[in-house]
């Protein structure tokens, strides 16, 4: 089989073609270009997208790998030639749950099916291996060159080895083995625990049952006695029962008594008020708030009355300011005339004017007389003259001498008569007085009008009190002929009150006693006939219920455990059945077992059968995996030892010690593991149409040398079937170089172009 062409959307490739040729084809490109991605696309073009697989830690999942970076639909297009048949293959995705789940197979260059090809049988019915085959014998990665067993490759290989049938296989053999023998017994489970862990349980059922039983035999004993005190204090109770009823008919016959007597009681309080007229509580409560109404009424009078005296103190204070003015009894017009003159008639301080004349005429010939005589003996002829002129002279001096002392002594008798009078020194202080007389006269008589309404307000309310004090003593005498006064009537009109009151709480106290009784007498039980004389009961019935409550919770108590003692017996069964169930667990046990031997038997068996197996195919393959080791390293190994799980050891040429792929270095490991990969691919995979073999970075650990060795050995091995090499360097391409045969592609970013 031979691949010519792929176009991919897969992972970063976006509708990208890559051309192949047959034989050996040399694809060069750097890292994170999308080799890898082209692998797993021819991977899934064969066996498609594997939908079920999950991501695991570190590893994703291929439909989450390489779901295309573009955003678009997974698909990818594969033409190749199988004999003489060209094919075309397509798959593309419809729903995104199942990416490249459409499948087409078309005879290349036409639209007609390839008959009997579908998804699922694509890549077995091409390559002639299943899926997992084909990825452990001829798709080969750096990562996962190592060989590891599986139960389609270990068919296979037994196919070849033995009769050719591919229907058997010792993993999926023996994994039905163990199956079977973990039903029957895996450590703690399977089916012989279970039964054992049954037969343990029937067992502890039959001797838990036997306890049962003699758990409920003492019980049932102990059932008989606690009834047997439940009846005696029952009886107790009962006469307990007897005392409160003859008590209660006791109390019921008291409670008549009381009754009869509070009825009686009411009844003469009743009569009592008929007897001495008192009146209703409405009428009492009137006249009760008359009185309180009369006190508020009465202290507005004394207030009032207290006002009306302040007034008449104010009045009289206002008479005596008006009496000690100098103006006093005068209008005040009166005052205000007598202040502009006020120098009293009569008042004289000086002689009159006829008398002053003469006094001064006196003075002035006195004077004249006494100088004429000096004169006269000693200037007689100008003494006369003198004379005149000096009493001339001394009468005008005299004159106005006296008028300056006569208007002094006017002066100073006004003073003093004002200061007298009026206390006042000046007119215009006579005058302020008259204007304040004004004043006073104002004030007395708004005193006296003052004085005048608060007495006439006194005397209002006061007549007003006597009116209504005498209304309310009217009505109160009507049943209290003593109330002689306000308080008197207040004290009857309070008696009444409680007489009153105390009808209506004797009214209610006899209804009370009158219900008391008759609902003892509707409660209590008939009264015995006669029947002997009752005597105290020794215990009280708090004591004796207390008793039968707890000898009661205590029977209560084993009943239930005989209950549950009664159910726990039904509930584990008949004793025979258990014991017949038993005796079937144990033969059931036994048969078991001896499955699980012969079981173990035959997996001995099986794999005494795989060993021998694995030794006649484990050499064939040592041997052509030795060869082509040998040749890949130069002659550097002899041999090639694979254990019987595929585990390979290479022994160093003429040391005759095999070495562990632990020992080896990692390019050695490698080329051990292609080597035993190749044989493989030549042991498993179908001689005709040989199916291509793919290898990713595979020889990316080796050293030039042993490089060269494996890329002859692969141009040799190309001669036979296509085989694409996959590599980050350039050595591959420069080996070929000058090889026609090999065709050699450099691939570019995948984005860009191939």
């Amino acid at each position: 089989m031979q691949i010519h062409r792929m176009t991919a959307t897969f992972g970063k490739l976006r509708e990208q073609t890559l051309e192949l040729q047959d034989g050996l084809n040399i694809l060069q490109a750097p890292n994170e270009t999308g080799k890898s991605t082209w692998c797993a696309f021819l991977l899934s073009m064969f066996y498609g997208v594997n939908t079920k697989e999950r991501d695991r830690a570190g590893l994703l999942a291929d439909k989450n790998h390489y779901a295309p970076w573009s955003g678009a639909s997974m698909s990818g297009r594969l033409d190749c030639r199988v004999g003489e048949d060209r094919l075309t293959l397509f798959r593309t995705t419809r729903r995104q749950t199942a990416p490249m789940g459409d499948f087409q197979a078309l005879y290349t260059g036409t639209a007609n099916p390839v008959p009997g090809l579908t998804a699922g049988n694509c890549g077995e019915t091409l390559l002639g291996v299943s899926r997992e085959v084909y990825a452990r014998s001829a798709f080969i990665r750096q990562s996962g060159i190592a060989v590891t067993q599986e139960a389609g490759l270990e068919r296979r290989i037994a196919a070849l080895v033995t009769s050719g049938e591919e229907d058997t296989s010792f993993l999926e053999a023996a994994e039905q083995l163990k199956r079977q023998l973990n039903r029957r017994r895996h450590n703690k489970t399977g089916r012989l625990p279970a039964l054992e862990a049954e037969l343990q349980e029937t067992a502890a059922l039959l001797a838990s049952q036997a306890e049962l039983v003699r758990q409920r035999e003492s019980l049932l004993e102990r059932s008989a006695g606690l009834e047997a005190q439940e009846a005696a204090l029952t009886n107790e109770l009962a006469g307990l029962d007897r005392w409160d009823l003859h008590q209660q008919h006791q109390a019921l016959q008291r409670a008549e008594e009381a009754a009869g007597l509070a009825e009686q009681k009411a009844e003469r309080l009743r009569l009592r008020l008929e007897e001495e007229q008192i009146p209703e509580n409405d009428v009492t409560s009137r006249l009760r708030g008359a009185i309180v109404n009369l006190n508020t009424l009465r202290k507005s009078a004394e207030k009032a009355q207290e006002q009306s005296t302040a007034a008449a103190q104010a009045l009289e204070e206002a008479e005596a300011r008006l009496s000690a003015s100098p103006f006093a009894g005068q209008s005040f017009e009166e005052a205000r005339r007598t202040a502009a003159d006020p120098l009293p008639e009569g008042v004289r301080v000086f002689p009159s004017v006829p008398l002053t004349l003469l006094l001064c005429l006196a003075c002035s010939l006195i004077g004249g007389w006494s100088v004429y005589t000096h004169l006269k003996e000693n200037l007689p002829g100008t003494a006369l003259f003198a004379g005149i002129a000096t009493a001339a002279g001394t009468f005008a001096v005299t004159a106005a001498l006296t008028l300056l002392l006569r208007k002094r002594a006017e002066r100073k008798a006004r003073d003093t008569a004002l200061t007298e009078r009026y206390g006042a020194a000046a007119l215009d202080e006579i005058a302020s007085l008259a204007e304040t007389y004004g004043e006073l006269l104002s004030q007395r008589d708004s005193a006296k009008q003052e004085a005048a309404a608060k007495a006439a307000a006194v005397q209002s309310l006061w007549q007003t009190v006597d009116i209504n004090a005498e209304g309310i003593l009217e009505e109160v005498r009507r049943f209290a002929p003593a109330a002689y006064d306000i308080p008197s009537a207040d004290a009857a009109l309070r008696a009444s009150a409680l007489l009153r009151k105390e009808l209506a709480e004797a009214h209610t106290a006899a209804r009370d006693a009158r219900l008391r009784a008759e609902l003892q007498a509707q409660q209590a039980p008939p009264a015995p006939d006669g029947g002997p004389e009752l005597s105290p009961p020794p215990r009280d019935r708090a004591t004796v219920s207390q008793e039968l409550e707890s000898v009661q919770e205590a029977l209560a108590a084993a009943r239930a455990n005989l209950e549950r003692i009664a159910g726990r017996l039904q509930s584990t069964g008949d004793p025979l059945a258990l014991q017949a169930a038993a005796e079937k667990l144990t033969d059931e046990i036994a048969a078991l077992e001896g499955e699980y031997d012969a079981l173990q038997l035959a997996m001995s068996a099986l794999e005494q059968a795989n060993s021998r197996l694995q030794d006649r195919f484990s050499p064939a393959l040592g041997r052509r995996a030795s060869e082509i080791f040998a040749g890949l390293t130069g002659g550097a190994y002899g041999s090639v030892i694979l254990d019987r799980s595929l585990r390979a050891s290479a022994e160093p040429a003429g040391t005759g010690v095999p070495r562990d792929t632990g020992f080896l270095s990692a390019g050695a490991a490698d080329q051990l593991y292609l080597a035993v990969r190749l044989a493989v691919c030549e042991l498993v995979l179908p001689a005709e149409n040989a199916a291509p073999i793919v290898l990713d970075d595979a020889l990316a650990c080796f050293d030039d040398q042993r490089c060269a060795a494996a890329l002859a050995y692969l141009r040799k091995e190309a001669e036979g079937r296509q085989i694409l090499l996959f590599t980050c360097h350039s050595r591959e391409a420069e080996f070929f170089r000058e090889d026609p045969g090999v065709a050699i592609q450099y691939l570019t970013e995948a984005g860009a172009g191939v």
